[in-house]
């Protein structure tokens, strides 16, 4: 956003843009004063309530948060106005995150533009905003610590994350925020929101595979889309939207769903056009009261030459670093493993292996059984890139359980040597909840080894090092 400021008589009103917004909710489980609401069909920003701090900005996977409108206080667009949108509204100039008045501080006394509307006042005009800038309006660096990358604000309250008093485990938080807010340094530049939901890419079904065990409960698919003659690249670790025909209950086009990319920078299978994306099939739970999965059951369904729209690309911090020298602590279960497989096939492209290599990367894999990893048949060639591949198995017969966190523990001394190098990368990706256990395993890890786990956490943080990302 490098649009100039705004007058001083205008306002920035912060809003959501429904074209590429994929309804992941990471927002609203971010927003550390209830600024964000959904419906069915849109999410949208409360104009009285958000004060600009900016903390939903860097953990959206698709950008469609960071969009700031010039308004006259007065006249803001109303949340019932902002939930009927297809798109932003046309020909109003934008604002920039830092820019000041967060729209709290002119909005509370004022009505909305429709309210406005309502009584005959033209839109969007009104009166003249405060004359000062609010103490609250300061960058969102500065008011969440788990986004302190500049390093130079004042200490802000701790904010609890996940809503149970420690700030690391339960439920109600965004586990983003456990992560970076920034890409590894050596990333390269990443390509996104090139297709929305109003004008998608259409790509074509190339290969539909199932890649777990036939007797493994579940159905996991490796399905690969072919982009022919439109240019659509992604990196390691992005992410696409996929939109699946059809309408919702409400008569309404369905909203995109989310899936990782399990393919390398130069395609699947060395096709520069092709983007592979693991989807796991969800089943009707008649127990739980849950419905069959819209798109994971349609894409899964499909054949070769199906034709599939989709939006895109998505991600631009869970990346992976092009430095040489760097190290890859992988942690991923189930379908997580995904952004992993395209990390790895890219590590095997890259270069060949040098001396030394010989587990220079640590992949910590869990499911249930051998039989219900996805990809499970690729593990001998995940290890030729140098990386050790240790799984972690929860429902073997007279076994007893073991998640990625025990994994973690009774691997501690090799564990403890890479999160105390500078040049590892950390990634988490999997079912929500994980996060916990591993973070208190990697803690507990550092403990014992003579590490600060909370400073060393924050610098990786800082550096683009540590990625967590679960669903």
């Amino acid at each position: 956003m490098n649009a100039p400021s705004p007058p001083a008589s205008q306002v920035k009103q912060h809003l959501i843009d429904p074209a590429v917004c994929i309804r992941c909710n990471t927002c609203e489980a971010t927003c550390p004063v209830g600024a964000v609401t959904h419906d069915d069909r849109n999410y949208v920003v409360k104009p009285d309530v958000c004060n600009g701090c900016g903390a939903c900005v860097p953990p959206c996977p698709t950008g469609s948060i960071d969009h700031w409108l010039q308004v006259l206080p007065g006249k803001t667009w109303s949340i019932e106005e902002q939930l009927t949108w297809d798109e932003l509204p046309d020909g109003v100039p934008e604002a920039r995150l830092d820019d000041p008045l967060p729209m709290a501080a002119a909005a509370a006394s004022t009505p909305t533009a429709a309210a406005a509307d309502a009584e005959g006042a033209p839109a969007p005009v009104g009166e003249a905003a405060p004359a000062a800038a609010p103490a609250s309006a300061v960058h969102w660096s500065q008011r969440v610590p788990e986004f302190d990358l500049l390093g130079d604000g004042p200490a802000p309250m701790p904010i609890d994350v996940f809503g149970d008093g420690d700030g690391l485990g339960g439920i109600g938080g965004s586990d983003r925020l456990l992560g970076a807010a920034v890409a590894p340094r050596s990333a390269a530049a990443p390509v996104t929101n090139t297709f929305t939901r109003l004008a998608p890419a259409i790509a074509r079904v190339v290969e539909n595979r199932r890649v777990v065990a036939p007797h493994a409960d579940g159905d996991v698919r490796h399905i690969v889309l072919d982009f022919g003659d439109t240019p659509f690249p992604v990196l390691e670790g992005q992410s696409i939207g996929v939109l699946a025909p059809g309408v919702d209950r409400h008569g309404r086009a369905h909203h995109a769903r989310q899936y990782s990319v399990a393919s390398p920078r130069d395609g699947d299978g060395g096709h520069a056009t092709r983007v592979a994306l693991t989807v796991k099939r969800t089943e009707a739970d008649p127990v739980a009261g849950t419905p069959a999965g819209v798109c994971s059951n349609w894409l899964c369904d499909l054949a070769p030459g199906a034709d599939v729209p989709v939006m895109g690309p998505f991600g631009h911090t869970f990346l992976m670093p092009d430095a040489p020298d760097a190290r890859l602590l992988m942690v991923a279960t189930g379908t997580g493993i995904a952004p992993m497989r395209g990390m790895l096939a890219r590590l095997a492209a890259r270069m060949p292996r040098r001396d030394g290599d010989a587990d220079r990367h640590l992949l910590v894999y869990g499911g249930r059984t051998d039989a219900a990893l996805p990809y499970a048949d690729q593990v001998d060639a995940w290890r030729a890139t140098g990386t050790a591949v240790v799984t972690a198995l929860s429902r073997v017969p007279d076994a007893p359980k073991r998640h990625v966190q025990d994994a973690l523990r009774d691997d501690a001394e090799r564990v403890a040597e890479f999160i105390a190098d500078p040049a590892t990368h950390l990634y988490v990706c999997g079912l929500k909840g994980m996060e916990r256990g591993v973070l208190d395993a990697l803690r507990a890890i550092a403990g014992v080894a003579g590490l600060d786990w909370p400073a060393l956490h924050a610098r990786m943080r800082d550096e683009g090092r540590v990625h967590v990302e679960t669903y």
